[in-house]
């Protein structure tokens, strides 16, 4: 049995930055900012916990849990109004991955989580948007650490709770779109599985320590012929 952990943003969809945009403003919600608050700030592959912390430290703001639980909640609220706009960019499911959960969800010796550094209910918003919410029972998310790599164990722990999957690292599968992605999966023995439809060509995420790297998943038995060997 593999448990296959997907990330969202870059590797299952894009959402014409509706992420940002709601984060923009429920961080000008708390400090009254009058300017972008992701300025300048790295955010690919990160949590939204880490993002959160580091916009909170720009205005000497330091993110308890209270601080953060009210942050989440505006960013949710907020994200649920910027989700219905086109946004800017691309704004769409990534190639060829409705085929690929479709032929995944069919099989016996796979079952599909998540892996994301999204709040739980941002990434509900975002899939159920795009019809996708529907091939997760559960995951590992931003909300329960700011460290994006311990994540795999987490998500672990919820698949075998939620009786989809008992599984040790080695038979997990992290797919996603960003450097981030690739550390978290090698830190645990966790296998990576890289795809350049986010910010990060096939290169750079060889070069970040990916053995596999797709283009897209448009080719859905390629990425099968992972689980036969």
């Amino acid at each position: 049995m593999y448990l296959i952990l997907f990330d969202i943003d870059g590797t299952l969809v894009l959402t014409g930055r509706a992420g940002l945009r709601a984060m923009n403003r429920a961080c000008r919600d708390i400090v009254n900012a009058d300017h972008d608050s992701l300025a300048g700030l790295p955010f690919a592959g990160r949590t939204d916990w880490s993002i959160l912390a580091d916009i909170m430290r720009r205005h000497g703001r330091t993110l308890d849990d209270v601080l953060l639980e009210e942050l989440r909640a505006r960013y949710v609220e907020h994200l649920g109004e910027e989700i219905q706009h086109r946004g800017e960019g691309v704004k769409d499911v990534m190639p060829g991955i409705r085929e690929l959960l479709d032929a995944l969800q069919r099989r016996d010796d796979a079952a599909l989580a998540l892996l994301t550094g999204n709040f739980a209910e941002g990434a509900r918003i975002k899939l159920e948007y795009f019809d996708l919410w529907k091939y997760f029972a559960c995951g590992a998310f931003g909300g329960d650490s700011a460290d994006r790599n311990a994540l795999v164990p987490i998500a672990i722990q919820r698949a075998r709770a939620c009786g989809i999957a008992d599984v040790r690292p080695t038979d997990v599968l992290v797919v996603g779109d960003t450097p981030s992605d690739v550390e978290c999966a090698r830190v645990v023995g966790a296998t990576p599985v890289a795809v350049a439809t986010g910010g990060y060509s096939e290169e750079e995420l060889r070069k970040s320590g990916a053995d596999i790297v797709f283009r897209d998943l448009s080719d859905t038995a390629a990425f099968l012929k992972l689980l036969d060997n």
